[in-house]
């Protein structure tokens, strides 16, 4: 029988410059959790002693690394009562200080919140922030009013949001379980007072009863003030919130007054508030009720529409008695709406969008009338309780219909910076994705300008043109921006330069100039600011001379100016080859007819024949 050593086998053991036994490290200090070997110090919770370490609980707390080793009284003793922690919850805060671990899977939730209180006490930052994310999984109407308590107590604002956005969603079923009773004053208060907590009045004043009844101890006339009796009807002011002597009769017919003198729209209204959902979806009980063939307007389908069918219209009037009517399924706190006005040529549209919750009182969010819009619509302004969104067609610049694809509304925690109904964007909006589109110039292909690519380009493709002294380059955006500043690249694949300016307008026919290069020798990149910021549509750019030919050349157009330093125009050297192999004189070629062909224009003959009386 052969030997290792006779059968000549090496075994190779990987060679590493690192030692990694972290787990054989918590592990040999695990082992002196609730152990005497080397304890030096005796923690004492609700009559029990626990032998710890001070070493291992001031390397691993702040709090106890100032209780032992601050120069307080208990950093001489043998023994420390600690007053303010819970047993059972102290008992789940020393294992997971000696062991890094904890399972949450077969504690209660109260003792949970226990362990979070401690955790919050003792500054224990990374425990707090698994609990609390431990805690949204968890959370259910059963449990939400504990957490909600815990939260506001230790001023966990992630944990509130989430309760917060929990709460607002059930209201109706949060005043109902008998954990509403177990509040807080302060954590009611907070929460009735929320423009978001919807429910039937009459049904939160009543939960508020059943509080006060239940904690007579409490201050219950201050949470009862948060109560809005002008939202409850006059039948129940008198024959539900009266008998119940909590509120005066003075509160009373101050409240009856502002219910029958008050315009809706002034009332305090509360308004169902969810984030980032489509509360103009049929799915959440939103209707069309104006407007031609309704059906199309809320099905969500924004891919499947032509002249004949896929969108909702209204005639286009001077006196503006049409318009598109949406009612949501319950009044809702929204702050955006995302439509789609149809895009199947390059018509444009004007509107104005108004909200209401009674439809006798309207407030006008949007004000387009006097400006050009296209395709989808990102429309932002201050939240608002609704019940009733109108969309109102001004103004098509091919016929009297207004047509609109696709609406959506929701609330959403944007970034967006406004002014006045207009977005102050701080990203390029002059992207397909935004809607914008170059509407004259000539390319090989559309949009070429608006496509980002700022790398490929040459002799022969990736620019925009046209004949210096004849056209421009025109780019229309999707809907009015507030803008200040653009950005563009000029043709720089040799050394010539170029003269040019700029106007912006928001209709096509009031032109503001804004970037006066006419007298300058320009090259490569360019930056435009002016003032004041205004709100903008349309960008044409003339050129007004080129060093080489007759051509103004554009490679690329942003607004706002973004300062991204990946965005680079090509370089001379790198272009020095090309130049050795071709013959500048092609670009003194004018723009034929036949070049003309692949110019970006609006398809006139298809507009022409379209029945323009109903499209």
């Amino acid at each position: 029988m052969s030997s290792h050593h006779e059968l000549n086998i090496s075994i190779e053991y990987p060679i590493s410059g690192d030692i990694n036994h972290i787990n054989t490290l918590s592990e040999d200090i695990g082992a002196l959790y609730l152990s005497d070997d080397y304890s030096d110090v005796t923690l004492i919770v609700g009559g029990q002693r626990f032998n710890s370490h001070k070493i291992i609980l001031a390397a691993r707390s702040q709090y106890f690394r100032a209780l032992l080793f601050g120069g307080l009284k208990e950093s001489t003793q043998h023994e420390i009562e600690l007053k303010d922690a819970n047993l059972t919850g102290f008992k789940g805060l020393l294992e997971y200080i000696y062991t890094g671990r904890m399972s949450f899977t077969d504690r209660r939730e109260e003792v949970v919140l226990d362990i979070l209180g401690l955790a919050h006490l003792y500054g224990f930052s990374e425990l707090e922030a698994s609990i609390s994310d431990y805690l949204r999984e968890i959370l259910n109407i059963k449990n939400v009013c504990l957490i909600f308590g815990a939260a506001l107590l230790y001023r966990l604002e992630f944990l509130t949001k989430v309760c917060h956005e929990y709460m607002d969603e059930h209201a109706c079923e949060v005043i109902q379980h008998e954990s509403f009773l177990q509040l807080s004053a302060d954590a009611l208060n907070e929460l009735v007072s929320r423009d978001s907590f919807y429910a039937p009045e009459i049904d939160i004043f009543l939960a508020v009863r059943a509080w006060v009844n239940a904690n007579p101890d409490a201050d219950g006339k201050t949470v009862l003030d948060k109560v809005r009796l002008c939202l409850v009807s006059i039948t129940d002011l008198l024959n539900v919130v009266r008998p119940t002597g909590l509120i005066s009769p003075e509160a009373i017919l101050d409240a009856i007054a502002a219910r029958t003198q008050t315009r809706d729209s002034d009332l305090n209204y509360r308004g169902r508030l969810l984030i980032d959902v489509n509360v103009a979806h049929p799915l959440h009980g939103a209707q069309v009720l104006q407007g031609e063939m309704r059906s199309y307007l809320l099905d969500g389908d924004t891919n499947n529409y032509d002249m004949e069918r896929g969108y909702t219209r209204h005639t286009i009037t001077e006196s503006r008695e049409h318009g598109i009517l949406v009612k949501l399924g319950t009044q809702c706190i929204i702050n955006h709406v995302k439509m789609l006005l149809w895009d199947k040529d390059m018509r444009s549209y004007s509107y104005y969008l108004e909200v209401s919750m009674d439809q006798k009182t309207w407030a006008r969010v949007i004000d387009y009338t006097e400006y050009f819009c296209r395709s989808w619509q990102y429309l932002y302004f201050e939240p608002r309780i609704v019940l009733y969104i109108r969309i109102v067609g001004t103004n098509n610049t091919v016929n009297k219909v207004f047509h609109l694809v696709s609406f959506e509304a929701y609330y959403t925690n944007h970034t967006e910076k406004l002014y006045n109904g207009f977005v102050i964007p701080t990203r390029n909006v002059a992207t397909m994705d935004q809607s914008a589109t170059v509407t004259e110039g000539v390319c090989r292909s559309r949009n070429a300008l608006l496509n980002g690519d700022t790398s490929n380009y040459d002799w022969d493709s990736g620019y925009t043109c046209h004949q210096v002294g004849s056209g421009s380059i025109l780019v229309q955006l999707g809907q009015p921006y507030i803008i200040d500043s653009m950005r563009l690249l000029l043709w720089d694949c040799d050394d010539r330069s170029y003269s040019y300016y700029i106007e912006v307008s928001g209709n096509s026919w009031s032109w503001v100039l804004v970037g006066d290069k006419t007298r300058e020798a320009c090259r490569s990149w360019q930056t435009i600011h002016f003032e004041p910021a205004r709100p903008v549509v349309f960008i044409r750019i003339v050129g007004t001379h080129n060093t080489a030919n007759e051509v103004f050349h554009c490679v690329h157009f942003e607004c706002p100016a973004q300062t991204n330093d990946k965005v680079v125009g090509k370089s001379l050297m790198h272009k020095e080859k090309q130049l050795k192999t071709h013959d500048s004189t092609i670009w003194s070629v004018s723009l034929t007819p036949e070049t003309a062909t692949e110019a970006v224009n609006i398809d006139q003959e298809e507009i022409n024949s379209t029945d323009s009386n109903i499209f």
